[in-house]
Formats: structure tokens, sequence, C-alpha cells
């Protein structure tokens, strides 16, 4: 019983600290603050968060901003680095990178495939035909 109560705590902390970084992914992450807040050890935030989600926090974060900049990517005609920095990256090259290593593609490569993708689909929604 004891186990079930942790891993709950554990679980509404972890879900405490996902919505924090969702709600601030454009701004620089800082484990400590975020553990500040939620007022706990930023050692324990980063265990209970892993051992939660499999992930760490700044990986997390890192993904956020990334769904963030595909959003971008393929809605808008902004550079790169204008997407790198709206979705809180300092550098357009750290944002590159970054983006590569959490997709497998760069963010052109990310953008064109968007929209060859888009180019294909069918924009008649015949689900309320049926």
């Amino acid at each position: 019983m004891v186990n079930k109560k942790q891993t709950t705590a554990g679980k509404s902390l972890a879900v405490q600290a996902a919505h924090y970084i969702r709600e601030h992914s454009e701004q620089k992450f800082s484990l400590s603050a975020i553990a500040g807040m939620l007022y706990v050890n930023s050692n324990y935030l980063a265990r209970v968060f892993k051992h939660e989600t499999g992930h760490t926090l700044l990986w997390y974060h890192n993904a956020i901003r990334c769904e963030n900049a595909k959003k971008l990517l393929s809605e808008t005609n902004l550079s790169v680095a204008e997407i790198g920095s709206a979705v809180g990256y300092i550098s357009a090259a750290h944002f590159s990178h970054q983006f590569k290593k959490m997709t497998g593609i760069s963010p052109s490569g990310w953008r064109i495939n968007a929209h060859k993708q888009k180019a294909t689909e069918n924009p008649i929604d015949f689900g309320q035909l049926t």
C-alpha cells in the first residue's frame, strides 16, 4: 500500500513539473527553480520525474520545444532562426542541433516534409459524409 501512495505522489509531482515545463517552455530551464516552486529537493524531483516518465526533465523540456517548433515550421514562413528563438533557444545553431537530435531530421528538412505531406493530403473530410 505504501508503494501505491509513493507512486501516486510521484506521479502527481511529475505531472506538476511537466505542466510547468509546458507552460514555460520558451524560458530557460532550471531544475532548482522548478523544484523550489514544487517545494521539493531538485535531486528528488529529477529522480521521481525520471522514474515516472522514463525521461529526464531536460529531455522533456527539449521535446516540448521541438513539438512547438514542428507546429511553427509547418504552419508559418518564419525562418529557422526565428522559430528557434520563438521556442526559447538563444542560438539558431543550438536549436538546429537539438531539433535534429530529437527528431532525426533538420528543421529545414522537417518543413520540406511537412509541406510535401500537406500537398498530398486530401483537404476534404469525408468522415462526415458516411
